[in-house]
């Protein structure tokens, strides 16, 4: 059975899939930034956070645990891959007590943080918390990171030296 739609409707599914979409790309930005801040900047916005709004009872899933993963690389890009070493990385689940669950991972053996992540991805999910923790922590600690990349660049910059060849004359 064919739905027709009339002019101007808009197609539930496509609807859907279009808030998906948004919803993913929120959460792999969130990510991005949560995997680069430090555990003590996120749990100081996330208690400052937790002055203005009460925080949602949660459990964890999934304890903090630290493992191993296979990172692997191409030579020149495009080559053949090939194992290139292992690093260690922790991991967490959380679930809100409305039942928004999320996962945390990070580089190293801090648990604290991944957990942090974790419940920071279940409460950005959230109708009630979503939009207060990306004014509230995320968008703090993007700045942050920013302004971080920033300096560094400005570091690095002063270091620079260009390097020029000389035509020697001859005769």
């Amino acid at each position: 059975m064919r739905q027709v739609l009339s002019k101007g409707s808009v197609n539930p599914v496509t609807q859907h899939n279009t808030q998906h979409n948004t919803q993913q790309a929120q959460r792999k930005a969130a990510m991005a930034v949560l995997a680069h801040a430090e555990a003590g900047e996120i749990a100081a916005r996330l208690r400052d956070l937790a002055l203005d709004v009460a925080l949602p009872p949660h459990q964890d899933l999934r304890a903090p645990e630290n493992g191993l993963v296979m990172l692997r690389g191409r030579a020149g890009g495009d080559g053949a891959p090939f194992n290139l070493g292992e690093a260690t990385v922790s991991r967490a689940a959380v679930r809100l007590a409305s039942g928004e669950v999320g996962f945390g991972y990070t580089l190293g053996r801090d648990g604290e943080k991944a957990r942090l992540i974790a419940l920071c991805d279940a409460l950005v999910q959230s109708r009630d918390f979503g939009g207060a923790v990306e004014r509230d922590v995320i968008a703090p600690l993007r700045e942050q990171l920013m302004v971080r990349r920033k300096q560094a660049a400005a570091e690095t910059a002063a270091t620079k030296v260009d390097f020029y060849t000389m035509v020697r004359g001859e005769g």
